[in-house]
């Protein structure tokens, strides 16, 4: 009996033994197969998981930029520079200014004239560290050095997707640093202000700022409607006519130099005299406007900044311009600078409603220009500046200008 038990005793053992081994046999086959499969592919490459999803199991997520770029950035970002005209501008919209590490040149400028409501409403921006010149001309080394997450980029106007995009490759190769480019877009016609709009949904997505993204372009859409609403049943031939002159681009320019396709214009339905100009910023003949004699004139009191009063000065002494109507019916108005490091949006919002007070009062009763005026600051910058603005402009804007 005792030899038969032994006899179990030993099949049992040896049975057990024999199972351990083939599990962990198969335990190592299974790890193989998973590390690599016949081909000595990764399990990645096998089972479809993409390079995107890697990055957000990895704490990053990929976006498609506004040039058509894949870009893999962090999922939490913090700390960002902005590159290019308007860059900084988008990023105050969204509330997030907080995330700045560093700003070029020309937001650096201290000057007894800012133009830039963004700059008023936050003066600690010219206190961060230099990435390099204005309008985009970055120095890489100087990036590296102050460590941004990200780099938030505005294209370059005129310039072809394929050279934008090159120029944001170009960017994120010397640095490292993952770079996000768009372009800045326009009120002026609906593809120009769809790219605002997808411009700044993707500036959203990098900060983390997608509901206020939405509450912008909600914003500025409700603006324009009303804007319109107001205006709207005017019969044609009741439209008044009008010239926007002494626009600044680049600087402070005279009375030639206007807008074909002022947003303001169009949202109040006044007959814009040079809109045969095309759509883009134009300098006019002294003769043309001769001709057109608009029934009242707006003058961006920028001008200013070119001395002798610039396109004002010209209204009051050159005698070309003395027969015009609106020189006679004193109907020459000043609207605030709106050109400045590209387009202040926020002050060409401010301007419609202005101008929409001068043309059509019965229509804007209930509007007061500049408490409509430091509402929309506020909006978008987050203190009303209108005083700040027109201060530095001798306190034109909004006003008769006397000649």
């Amino acid at each position: 009996m005792k030899f038969n038990y032994n006899v179990k005793l030993y099949k049992i053992i040896l049975i057990g033994l024999l199972v351990a081994a083939l599990v962990v046999t198969s335990g190592c086959a299974d790890k193989s197969t998973s590390d690599t499969n016949q081909n000595g592919s990764s399990p990645s490459e096998t089972s479809g998981v993409s390079d995107t999803n890697k990055a957000v199991e990895s704490g990053e997520f990929t976006l498609t930029d506004g040039y058509g770029r894949e870009v893999t950035i962090p999922e939490n970002v913090e700390q960002v520079v902005c590159s290019g005209a308007g860059c900084l501008r988008y990023l105050v919209y969204l509330q997030a200014q907080d995330d700045v590490v560093g700003v070029d040149s020309l937001e650096k400028e201290k000057s007894e004239v800012e133009g830039r409501p963004y700059v008023l409403a936050n003066p600690q921006l010219k206190d961060y560290p230099l990435i390099g010149e204005f309008r985009g001309n970055d120095d890489p080394e100087k990036i590296i050095a102050i460590s941004p997450q990200v780099i938030l980029k505005t294209g370059t106007s005129g310039q072809s997707t394929a050279s934008n995009g090159a120029d944001a490759d170009a960017l994120q190769n010397k640095t490292g640093i993952p770079v996000v480019m768009f372009p800045y877009g326009s009120l002026k016609n609906e593809e120009q202000k769809s790219e605002i709009y997808s411009s700044l949904r993707i500036m959203g997505q990098v900060v983390g700022k997608q509901e206020r993204a939405e509450e912008v372009i909600n914003y500025i859409n409700a603006t324009m409607q009303d804007l319109e609403n107001r205006t709207a049943d005017i019969p044609e031939s009741e439209r008044k006519t009008a010239y926007i002159g002494g626009v600044s681009m680049a600087g402070a320019h005279g009375i030639i130099s206007t807008e074909p396709a002022y947003p303001p214009f169009l949202w109040v339905n006044a007959n814009n005299v040079a809109s045969g100009m095309g759509a883009d910023h134009a300098d006019i003949a002294k003769e043309a406007l001769v001709d057109w004699d608009p029934e009242y004139i707006f003058v961006d009191v920028g001008t200013l900044l070119l001395g002798n009063e610039g396109a004002i000065g010209e209204l009051k002494n050159d005698t070309s311009l003395s027969g015009l109507s609106a020189v006679k019916n004193k109907k020459v108005y000043g609207v605030i600078p709106y050109n400045y490091y590209s387009t202040n949006y926020e002050s060409v919002l401010a301007n419609a409603y202005f101008v929409g007070k001068v043309l059509y009062p019965d229509r804007f009763e209930d509007i007061d220009p500049e408490a409509k005026a430091d509402e929309i600051y506020t909006f978008f910058v987050g203190k009303p500046v209108f005083s700040d603005l027109n201060k530095q402009h001798a306190n034109l804007g909004f006003k008769q200008i006397p000649l």
